[in-house]
């Protein structure tokens, strides 16, 4: 294994996540790709990403309860979504210069994995997880640098992701857990006139209801955004 981080626990860390115990910073930073290539390293970091996937649900959902006391649960599902998706979590790897220090197989350095988003936000998670070890199991010693990271992440543009692309990351979702089946949409016009219709959508995953706009809108595309919208907020809610 390579020397590790003279400079990077404390300089790449940009002071927020400064490790008393450098080993379970190397295990999260270790890929299970390289772990298959080098049996005496002990664990990869998978278990560490489950229980950092973990403390930023709790966290994010924590910090924009905080922020936003004027909005509602869904909307606070989706803004939690935008904030801690794999994109924004690469991005943060990105920023703490994760993406250079992370252990890789060879056949994952030669398809760039430092590069892609899944490993970068998978590796992020997995040192939140141990940042949370590190400071004996208390969430309050994390929070600090995590909000640190929120609060660098322009408000805008969690909006903009909070409304964006609700159907496609709905057909991911079902494509993923589900299986090769696209959630069905059922568009109706409920009022208006000629000229100005009112739609409502409701979507559904085989024969199974999963979500329907709340109220009328001018559009079938927003009808059915709505729609997937508060399916993937009702999934939030089932996890």
């Amino acid at each position: 294994m390579r020397s590790y981080f003279k400079d990077f626990v404390s300089v790449c860390m940009k002071d927020l996540f400064v490790f008393h115990n450098e080993n379970l910073l190397k295990m999260a930073l270790t890929h299970r790709s390289y772990l298959h290539e080098n049996p005496h390293i002990k664990e990869d970091n998978e278990r560490l990403e489950f229980l950092g996937d973990a403390i930023l649900n709790f966290l994010s959902g924590s910090y924009l309860y905080r922020q936003h006391g004027d909005v509602g649960e869904d909307e606070l599902t989706r803004r939690r979504a935008a904030l801690v998706d794999e994109r924004q979590l690469a991005s943060f790897a990105i920023a703490l210069g994760l993406g250079d220090q992370i252990l890789l197989g060879r056949g994952a350095v030669r398809e760039d994995g430092s590069k892609s988003d899944n490993l970068l936000s998978c590796a992020f998670e997995a040192m939140i997880g141990a940042f949370y070890l590190d400071r004996n199991c208390d969430v309050e010693a994390v929070r600090p640098a995590v909000e640190a990271l929120f609060d660098s992440v322009p408000p805008e543009l969690i909006d903009i992701r909070a409304d964006l692309d609700a159907k496609n990351r709905l057909q991911e979702w079902v494509q993923w857990y589900i299986g090769h089946i696209l959630p069905r949409y059922v568009t109706e016009k409920v009022g208006g006139t000629d000229h100005t219709p009112e739609f409502a959508s409701k979507v559904y995953v085989g024969e199974r209801l999963y979500g329907c706009s709340m109220r009328s809108f001018s559009s079938k595309k927003e009808a059915e955004r709505a729609a997937a919208l508060d399916a993937l907020a009702q999934i939030e809610r089932m996890l």
